[in-house]
């Protein structure tokens, strides 16, 4: 960040000169000094600071100047850096005319010349009042700016991203904020290509797509090597779980991972039965938590889709998103799942603006004392009913089953109860969203009968659904997509035709030799953080005994 400006005015260039070296020798490592021949000069740069949005913490201006005095400056000055504060240089026949000016001017104090030794007649002054401006001085934001209306699907996804990859950035919306007008002219750009993100730098992606964005904020997006001993799919819980004893047990471990860190458990805002955190952590601070420990023991970690995977034996090829391939001894699939889509008349219309999948962090501060609506019943719904009712107005949950006892945990459920803008409608459905370029209401059917309910946001946790369409047939599932692996593979208690190997497959692998699967994706995992963890370690296990026959 450049460093705040103490801006010097003189029209006497010996004079000028002079000041400039006193205040360099005292306030050079902490502000940047400099200098104006004139009011209007002065002006000038003060308005060339101001586009740049440089910071001015003081002005000193001597009073006797052609054109412009000092007073007048100061005045005008005031008008384009009101906290900045001011001092006026006079001859002793001018202290009546700075006296006046401290009422006139607001001018915050006046020193006569001359000023020699500057640590007596100089410094204490300025010190007191650049002290007095620091306090009250709140340095520029320097991370990233977003700029985009909030009721924008392409707007959300980008806050979305660089949310859950924990990003500090700023979000604009043009419609309501004059600072975001402000920019897009700074930065030359139109506000009818947006989303918009601005860096520092003073560049910007326009309408960025997740390689491209991942790429600008500092995600690898290339993987190091071509070959390495374990590949893993997938960065939520088992995933990061298995990353961490891979690598610190020796092997090339590549995690590949479109979003972010933590997967679906990565949005929940507080789990609270975890064990080892009595006081709870949230997903995204165990998703840091975990991918600083698996960095620190080498693993490595590349943003990109995996499209497609093949064998040719003894090795695993991945198929990127990019087009790129990268091969292995050993493959784990811990892909997770997805939230079910909500089949109602228009939900995709209104999908990333209003409809939201899963707790959606980016937009809790944009649903402050609005009226928020959250479908389904499971602790993720509940985690997610308690972290918006800090925000919002009201949060009604729309529970399909008669009560929250069969699928939430007893202290979430308390915790609901007794939380008093938390309502709980069982019962109830939604049977259609409508708005006018974005949700505004919804038709709700409970045991009342039919409701239209104002809504601005609605949150949806229904099932799960896994991420294994793109896995090829050799790799077995399901009639629900989820991976079968172990003993599962069985058929009327024989190993499926599919399974060349003279040797049964180890807990967690799949119908390909060397393919595991770890955490929500397999079939007949227990859908928790802890379990998906436990998986993902004891993964590695099995992988040790498959790359020890090699």
């Amino acid at each position: 960040m450049p460093k705040p400006v103490i801006l010097a005015v003189d029209d006497d260039i010996s004079v000028l000169e002079a000041v400039v070296q006193d205040l360099r020798r005292q306030y050079g490592a902490n502000y940047r000094i400099l200098r104006a021949a004139s009011g209007q000069a002065a002006l000038d740069t003060c308005t060339q600071l101001q586009q740049r949005g440089d910071a001015v913490a003081l002005f000193l201006s001597d009073q006797r100047m052609p054109g412009m005095s000092g007073v007048e400056f100061l005045g005008k000055a005031q008008s384009i850096y009101p906290e900045a504060k001011r001092a006026l240089l006079t001859a002793y026949a001018d202290t009546e005319a700075a006296i006046r000016a401290i009422n006139t001017a607001k001018i915050n104090y006046y020193l006569t010349k001359p000023w020699d030794p500057p640590e007596e007649k100089l410094y204490p002054v300025l010190d007191d009042l650049l002290e007095n401006w620091t306090a009250g001085y709140k340095p520029p934001f320097e991370g990233l700016r977003v700029i985009g209306p909030r009721w924008s699907l392409n707007d959300y996804q980008v806050r979305d991203f660089l949310s859950r990859n924990q990003i500090p950035y700023v979000w604009l919306d043009p419609e309501t904020s004059d600072e975001a007008i402000q920019l897009l002219d700074r930065y030359k750009l139109s506000d009818r290509k947006l989303p918009a993100v601005l860096f520092a730098d003073g560049t910007s992606l326009v309408q960025p797509n997740q390689t491209e964005l991942a790429g600008r904020i500092g995600l690898s997006t290339q993987a190091q090597k071509e070959f390495y001993d374990v590949a893993i799919i997938g960065a939520g819980p088992a995933g990061l779980a298995a990353a961490v004893y891979a690598a610190s047990e020796g092997l090339k471990a590549l995690v590949i991972e479109p979003e972010a860190p933590g997967g679906q458990a990565g949005s929940s805002s507080r789990i609270e039965n975890y064990l080892g955190f009595p006081s709870g952590l949230s997903g995204a601070d165990l998703a840091r938590r975990a991918f600083a420990q698996a960095s620190r023991f080498g693993a490595e970690f590349l943003t990109q889709r995996a499209i497609s995977i093949r064998t040719e034996t003894p090795y695993h090829f991945v198929k990127l998103g990019d087009g790129r391939e990268i091969s292995c001894h050993v493959l784990l699939i811990a892909v997770g799942v997805d939230y079910r889509k909500l089949d109602v008349p228009g939900i995709e219309q209104f999908t990333g603006a209003g409809v939201y999948y899963g707790a959606a962090m980016a937009e809790a501060i944009s649903c402050r004392n609005e009226d928020v609506y959250i479908v389904g019943g499971a602790n993720s719904a509940g985690q997610a009913a308690m972290y918006f009712s800090k925000y919002a107005h009201k949060v009604t949950m729309l529970v399909r089953g008669d009560s929250l006892e069969r699928s939430m945990s007893k202290y979430l459920i308390d915790q609901i109860a007794g939380t008093s803008n938390i309502e709980v409608q069982t019962g109830a459905q939604v049977d259609q969203v409508q708005g006018n370029g974005r949700l505004e209401c919804l038709k709700v059917r409970n045991q009342q009968g039919e409701l239209v309910c104002k809504a601005s946001s609605l949150f949806i946790f229904i099932g799960a659904a896994p991420q294994t369409d793109w896995l090829p047939d050799t790799v077995m599932r399901d009639p629900n997509g989820f991976l079968l692996s172990g003993p599962d593979l069985k058929m009327e208690g024989k190993m499926p035709k599919i399974w060349k190997e003279d040797r049964a497959p180890y807990l967690l692998e799949t119908s390909t030799p060397g393919v595991f699967v770890a955490g929500d994706a397999r079939h007949g995992s227990v859908k928790r953080v802890a379990s998906a963890v436990g998986e993902g370690s004891i993964s590695v296990q099995f992988m040790h005994q498959y790359l020890a026959r090699f």
